[in-house]
């Protein structure tokens, strides 16, 4: 996709010329999605919105040096990754998220696609698989966990998780691939241990 076709980028240019309408439809367009991918990787509900804010805010004051150079949305992302990995770098990360409790839901998007349980004996069976999904994603090296995150939650293509990670597209692939065997393989072990 041509950049300048992507209506978000128009949007964006909008902003640039002072329509403050643009920001706010940017902003309701993007603002679960921004939260749910640092939910997932700052495992941290409380923090994840406050980074949000902070992105959204940044994106606003720097509106006037953007370049559409891929669609926003793979912009948007890169500095919601690159604010991601400072917070899990700031030595208060830990701090905060054993406080909190953790409160990540790195599978949300699968557990919304599961179909209803037929019993209670199911429901808990379903519900231990989704857990030991959660932690085994939580767990993943951080590159892995963000390019599986952008392509299979967010729906970025391989060509804009590069992007947005700043690696090249076989790299992604193999992330992807590294995290998708990394998962089978701790899903597997944790089915054995029941």
């Amino acid at each position: 996709m041509e950049p300048l076709s992507d209506p978000d980028v128009q949007l964006m240019l909008a902003l640039q010329q002072g329509d403050l309408s643009a920001f706010d439809q940017l902003f309701r367009k993007h603002i679960s999605g921004v939260v749910r991918f640092a939910t997932r990787f700052v495992r941290s509900q409380a923090r994840a919105e406050e980074l949000a804010q902070d992105v959204f805010l940044r994106l606003f004051k720097t509106r006037a040096t953007y370049t559409p150079k891929a669609r926003f949305k793979t912009w948007l992302f890169r500095m919601v990754h690159n604010a991601c990995l400072s917070e899990l770098r700031s030595g208060d990360h830990r701090r905060r998220t054993d406080l909190a409790g953790g409160g990540a839901d790195p599978a949300a998007a699968i557990e919304a696609a599961l179909p209803p349980v037929a019993s209670a004996e199911s429901a808990w069976l379903d519900s231990e698989a989704i857990e030991h999904l959660r932690l085994a994603v939580a767990s993943l090296p951080e590159q892995q966990r963000a390019a599986l995150l952008l392509a299979r939650s967010e729906g970025l293509s391989y060509e804009e998780v590069a992007t947005t990670l700043g690696c090249s597209v076989s790299a992604v692939k193999s992330l992807i691939h590294r995290a998708t065997v990394t998962l089978g393989v701790r899903l597997s072990d944790a089915r054995g241990e029941s």
